[in-house]
């Protein structure tokens, strides 16, 4: 039986008499949370607790786990390509839930699938995709999914009704017309509706119906927009006038920060409507901004609760908290910003300037968010997130902005935003977080208007690692505001050992790791049979032609020997790393070898096409400029394929102002200077990231490579780079190796005429490194307390360079229950020689061993001398 945290009662949070003793009660459930027949046991239990308490539960919920995405998708394929594969995935993750669950698919889906081919039909018929086609195909993923649902709470013994969300919310056109935005971004009205409680009450059984689609005036199918389902249970909640709203996802409630970046995020227990809605327009993804102004006029109160941890009591937003003194609630960062700087020397006391130059906004379809201004200058700031703006509605912008000032565009942006009630009153507590601005070029200030929120826009390139150090200083790590409950660390990390602590080599190895601690300060040490586990995991996939493995992320000659052993090949950035592989491997056949240089000399495609190496291409000066070097050569070429993924942004390794990668635009070009220079592209290649945990990501990738393999007739191979990523912080899950086997089986069934090779980065490597090394000194500093270790970022420099996240442990005490959090930090003479922050550690004292998890990839290889410090020797076990 799921055991299940209590519900506050809602007079006690500011509701009036009426909410507090309705019987309704809307229950969302997001994608991640109905894709599994485990959370489906766990959501029949919850709804059975609501009935037993003769309460009227109405369930919203949402299409099964990425099905929205990839039918996005598959209406692309249907315009470039054969969507057959595409929908038979689609058809595969619906049956296969259903299978789970002992229900009939085929008999519960048969008809929204035969839409679904027929509406993919036509758009491949024409070639295009009008907005209603769009709109029609994206609600398919919401109907078939509560079709499951209402079936299986059913087989449970459950009273169910699918009730059609469109014939229950109607939009609200914004103009005469209905605009694009009208379809894909509707908005319903929430007022009370007498009428809709008997109606829903009639039949005397649970309602289930969809999130994010409703209908329009003239009876069209129209969508909510990204995120649409929370304001849809938040429509139908204001409308019924009910108890309170329950939001049910993969996390159990809102945290200080992103628990993905910072693991000693704390759990906000508490917050006003207002504080949320900031919050959640911030950056913060677990809730959408849009689900709080339905709920707020009522005073409806929202529950944030986890369905895989239903016992944690999660966030309640309502209009009262017993906060005393405002303090900051949360550190968000929202990526995907442009700034539009507007230079004008005549706009100081021109009447107008701003009303003619936002006119000019509302003409491209562009809403503005902040907005900075001085007597010459106005800048302003745009999201992108939605992918909604292309580039040439920016430039469109400014060739009509120019005609009024000087205007351009800073893009590749984020906002860092301090949120918290009252902030202007506390700035003067918030100087010493802001010290770490002190080196950070700063685009712009804004300090909003609503006094809830503090933001900087700066490069997208700092957004994480300042998330990471505002967090540690402006956030305290225990006690504070009644707002403030347990940190992900520990709600993660009731155990002594967690489960993903426990499945560690190290663990296993731990008496052989605390007496190579006796002789050794220092060290690196790498478990080669880990390496070849992860080697066989990925050569022994059905989908994968050839593995590839980048030498530059560890070139130690034992774990090279092991990949050589276990049919991996190699990629090498230089000549010295091909060289290095010939030394270790004696006899290597070359052809094992992709050779892919990024901005080297000329020398070096001299010196590997000699070789015969096969080279990869990856921008065009090259053939602009020395097209005879490769007269009669089959040529690999490396694709930016415009969106980098990866678990920080100095390792995206694709995007608009990437180094690496030709962009699909210069592909024309790219043609022509093959053909003059007389050379065949035989592979197609891209690389957007390390540590990408999303296995789409790779029938994404595939799909726009797919594209540019069609110009060019001798390809036979798609290389789909990688990384995939390595579970690190706690609550990680590990990576679908099955599902992007999937994904990868898909694609070739698609273009069986292609060879499919990864990639996989670090993850052959990582988890197979650790750095034993040992107290030198504890230190207490206010709030902060410091654990010093032997070695620091002369040995690991990924914390420094990226924010990188490693495990630390203690271990010499393992078997102990953390209880402290520390700060570890090494002997450099560097503020920024950390190698953890607020990390959950016992009591530690000198002399305890200090284990620092995943350090073998990029680790020794980019390593040190600085301060005429040892490097920590690396070690084979």
């Amino acid at each position: 039986m799921t055991t299940e945290a209590s519900f506050e009662d809602s007079r006690n949070l500011g509701a009036p008499d009426a909410i507090a003793e309705s019987p309704w009660v809307v229950m969302k459930f997001g994608g991640t949370s109905v894709s599994t027949a485990q959370n489906w046991a766990t959501i029949a239990n919850l709804v059975r607790s609501r009935v037993r308490q003769n309460l009227k539960p109405v369930i919203v919920h949402s299409a099964l786990r990425g099905v929205s995405n990839r039918l996005v998708t598959l209406l692309d394929e249907a315009i470039a390509g054969d969507p057959a594969a595409g929908i038979a995935a689609i058809r595969e993750q619906h049956f296969d839930l259903a299978r789970d669950l002992k229900l009939d698919g085929e008999a519960l889906l048969g008809e929204p699938l035969h839409e679904l081919e027929q509406l993919v039909a036509g758009v491949r018929l024409v070639r295009e995709v009008s907005v209603r086609v769009r709109v029609r195909v994206l609600a398919l993923g919401e109907l078939m999914s509560t079709r499951l649902g209402a079936a299986y709470l059913e087989r449970c013994g459950l009273d169910v009704e699918w009730r059609d969300a469109r014939d229950l919310l109607t939009s609200v056109s914004r103009n005469a017309t209905q605009t694009s935005r009208d379809y894909l971004s509707a908005v319903c009205g929430h007022e009370p509706d007498p009428a809709l409680g008997p109606e829903l009450a009639t039949s005397g059984k649970v309602v289930l119906t969809q999130g994010f689609i409703a209908r329009n005036k003239n009876g069209e199918t129209v969508i909510l927009g990204r995120g649409g389902s929370d304001t849809s249970a938040a429509y139908f909640a204001a409308k019924l006038q009910a108890r309170r709203l329950e939001i049910w996802t993969d996390v159990p409630g809102l945290f200080s920060a992103d628990p993905r970046l910072v693991p000693s995020a704390r759990l906000l227990v508490a917050l006003r409507y207002d504080e949320a809605q900031e919050l959640a327009s911030a950056g913060s993804t677990v809730l959408h901004p849009r689900c709080i102004s339905p709920l707020r006029p009522h005073g409806i109160p929202l529950f944030i609760r986890s369905t895989l941890s239903p016992e944690i009591h999660g966030t309640v937003i309502s209009s009262i908290t017993d906060e005393v003194e405002p303090q900051v609630k949360g550190i968000c960062v929202r990526r995907n910003i442009s700034l539009v700087s507007m230079d004008s020397v005549g706009m100081w006391h021109e009447v107008g300037f701003l009303a003619r130059a936002f006119a000019v906004f509302s003409e491209h379809g562009l809403s503005v968010d902040f907005v900075s201004t001085s007597e010459t200058n106005v800048t302003v700031s745009i999201d992108t997130s939605d992918g909604v703006v292309a580039g040439e509605t920016l430039e469109a912008l400014v060739a009509d902005l120019s005609a009024m000032c000087r205007a351009h565009i800073i893009d590749q942006c984020v906002a860092v935003s301090l949120v918290g009630r009252k902030i202007r009153t506390i700035l003067p507590r918030l100087a010493p977080a802001l010290e770490v601005f002190e080196e950070e070029k700063i685009h712009m200030l804004s300090q909003s208007a609503n006094d809830l929120n503090l933001s900087f826009v700066v490069g997208e390139d700092q957004g994480e690692k300042l998330v990471t150090k505002l967090h540690a200083t402006a956030i305290r790590q225990t006690g504070g505001s009644p707002a403030f409950g347990a940190s992900w660390e520990e709600l993660y990390r009731s155990e002594p050992v967690p489960a993903q602590r426990s499945k560690a080599w190290w663990v296993g190895r731990r008496s052989d790791l605390l007496a190579l601690a006796e002789q050794q300060q220092n060290a690196y040490v790498y478990n080669s049979e880990t390496v070849r586990e992860a080697a066989r995991s990925l050569v022994e996939l059905g989908n994968v032609d050839r593995v590839l493995y980048a030498v530059k992320a560890n070139f130690n000659p034992d774990l090279l020997r092991a990949l050589d052993e276990e049919g991996v090949d190699f990629e090498c950035v230089s000549p010295g790393e091909v060289e290095w592989l010939e030394s270790v491997l004696p006899g290597l056949d070359l052809k094992r070898i992709l050779f892919t240089p990024n901005f080297a000399p000329r020398s070096e495609y001299e010196w590997a096409l000699k070789k015969g190496l096969v080279v990869t291409l990856d921008n065009l000066h090259p053939l602009q400029k020395w097209p005879e070097l490769f007269a009669g050569s089959e040529l690999f070429v490396r694709m930016d394929p415009g969106q980098g993924r990866g678990h920080h942004e100095h390792v995206k390794t694709a995007g608009v102002h990437s180094k690496f990668g030709v962009p699909v635009f210069e592909v024309d070009e790219l043609r022509e200077l093959v053909q003059a220079a007389g050379a065949e592209v035989v592979g197609i290649h891209a690389h957007s990231g390390s540590g990408v945990s999303d296995p789409e990501n790779w029938r994404n990738v595939a799909f726009e490579l797919v594209k540019v393999a069609a110009q060019f007739p001798k390809v036979t191979t798609i290389d789909l780079g990688g990384g995939l990523g390595v579970p690190e912080k706690p609550g990680d899950k590990p990576f679908d190796l099955a599902r992007m086997n999937e994904m990868l089986g898909e694609i070739k069934e698609a273009y069986p005429q292609y060879k499919l090779w990864i990639e996989p980065g670090r993850y052959l490597v990582a988890r197979a490194g650790i750095i034993l090394t040992r107290v030198t000194q504890v230190k207490g500093k206010g709030d902060m307390r410091y654990i010093g270790v032997g070695t620091g970022m002369n040995s690991l420099i990924r914390p420094a360079l990226y924010g990188a996240y490693h495990e630390i442990v203690n271990l010499s005490k393992l078997e102990q229950t953390p209880s402290e959090t520390v700060t570890v930090v090494g002997p450099i003479c560097e503020t920024g020689d950390r190698l953890g922050t607020d990390r959950l550690l016992p009591p530690s004292e000198e002399g305890d061993v200090i284990l620092i998890a995943n350090t073998g990839a990029y680790g020794y290889v980019m390593s040190s001398f600085y301060n005429r410090r040892e490097v920590a020797p690396e070690v084979v076990i």
